[in-house]
């Protein structure tokens, strides 16, 4: 096969056509810059997540124009249902200007084959079975121009050329590892292990997240760090799971796939989480934090989403900030491709890691300091025991971790949060 220039050849590459790709993907192309999407698979492919979507990542769905309506296949839910500390008490989504009152679900598979031909749409070019290996670099400057790639069953060798690339290429990121971009180790990482069920519980218009997990299977019932979930699918399924912490001293010596069939396994019988019920195998996933990869720009490549450890640290939601971030690089990507000089665009593209830095930097840093506290069971189950009992308290937790307040104009709560991460660090 013999290459051409013109079809390998674009303004920008976007390395992962997950919910941070093809939202970069989309914007770029909307704004008429010509991009090529690679992804290693082909559609539909699975990914492990909860399939629940708050509002920040609804928002994120409405500005892209994507039809989220239950005819087409979403289901609504009306906020956040929170059991621990023998409490069950059940949340509305705030009311608020700057975001909608109501989250969706969706399974992963279908989800982000939307998203991608979605950009497809906008006039992004998408190579499926396309897994890239290592960077193009100049010998001179130390810049990405490019990426190497395996196109296709046969894994025929491309090379794909640009003057910028964006690595959305997930946790492991093996483009950001290539051009020497390794994780900070002082940063918080996560573990979420999911499965599914067919369960009467599928329509469920709330989703529900359990902040005990106990480990009820020896002569002492153990409380675990992290927290359960279980989020109706609507198609008849529920999608339950569970989100552990490094900062635990339980997190490496337990297995979590064990620990969830054993969560299950103290569920009532009729809600039908037992492993004859069980849809597909359990599934586990990293879950990157509070900028664990820096710097989000170097030398022509851009991280977005779980390459640049976008993931909330405070509730472990990741795919608005996959969104958010995506929106944010094709923003100044747009800005710099119209710059006359090397020096401007270069000035432009700078902008990026501090933009992240003022959106999230102050919000991650209390995160930060919020995993420590969780990870330790006692305090834990102190705060289910305590918190729980006070409706305006969790109502104030339920902003501060989805993190939904309004920037201007909100309640005192807002206010409060909003004051809190410009004071904070934003490292």
């Amino acid at each position: 096969m013999t290459e051409s220039r013109t079809e390998h050849t674009a303004d920008v590459i976007v390395v992962g056509a997950g919910p941070a790709g093809s939202t970069t993907a989309y914007y770029l192309a909307k704004a008429g810059l010509d991009v090529l999407l690679l992804e290693k698979t082909a559609f539909p492919r699975e990914k492990v997540c909860g399939d629940g979507l708050t509002p920040r990542a609804t928002k994120q769905l409405v500005g892209m124009g994507i039809d989220i309506s239950e005819e087409a296949g979403w289901l609504r839910n009306k906020g956040l249902r929170i059991i621990g500390g023998g409490v069950r008490l059940q949340l509305d989504w705030p009311d608020l200007a700057s975001f909608p009152d109501y989250g969706l679900v969706r399974k992963r598979d279908d989800f982000d084959e939307q998203l991608a031909r979605h950009a497809v749409k906008a006039g992004a070019r998408l190579y499926e079975r396309c897994n890239v290996g290592a960077p193009l670099v100049d010998d001179r400057t130390g810049r990405i121009t490019g990426v190497e790639a395996k196109l296709g069953e046969e894994k025929t060798p491309v090379t794909f050329h640009a003057p910028l690339v964006v690595a959305a290429d997930g946790n492991s990121t093996r483009l950001s590892l290539a051009m020497g971009l390794h994780r900070r180790e002082d940063r918080p990482m996560g573990v979420a292990v999911r499965t599914y069920f067919t369960s009467p519980r599928h329509d469920d218009d709330y989703l529900e997240s359990w902040l005990e997990l106990w480990d009820r299977r020896g002569p002492e019932h153990r409380l675990l760090p992290g927290y359960g979930w279980i989020f109706g699918m609507g198609d008849g399924t529920s999608n339950v799971g569970l989100g552990v912490l490094n900062t635990s001293a339980a997190f490496k010596e337990l297995d979590w796939r064990e620990i969830l069939k054993a969560w299950c396994a103290s569920m009532p019988e009729d809600w039908g989480y037992t492993p004859d019920n069980m849809t597909g195998p359990i599934r586990g996933a990293a879950l990157p934090m509070a900028f664990n990869r820096q710097p989000h720009y170097t030398r022509g490549l851009l991280l977005v989403g779980d390459a640049g450890g976008l993931v909330n640290p405070f509730n472990g939601e990741g795919i608005a900030y996959a969104m958010e971030s995506g929106q944010l690089a094709a923003d100044v990507i747009v800005q710099a491709h119209a710059r006359s000089s090397y020096a401007q665009r270069e000035l432009a593209l700078q902008r990026y890691p501090k933009i992240l830095k003022d959106t999230y930097g102050g919000y991650y840093t209390l995160g930060r300091a919020f995993v420590k506290l969780i990870g330790n069971p006692k305090i834990m189950k102190l705060a289910a025991e305590r918190g729980l009992t006070h409706p305006l308290l969790m109502k104030f937790t339920l902003k501060m971790l989805a993190n939904l307040t309004d920037p201007t104009g909100g309640d005192a709560m807002d206010r409060i949060i909003n004051g809190l991460t410009k004071v904070a660090p934003r490292s």
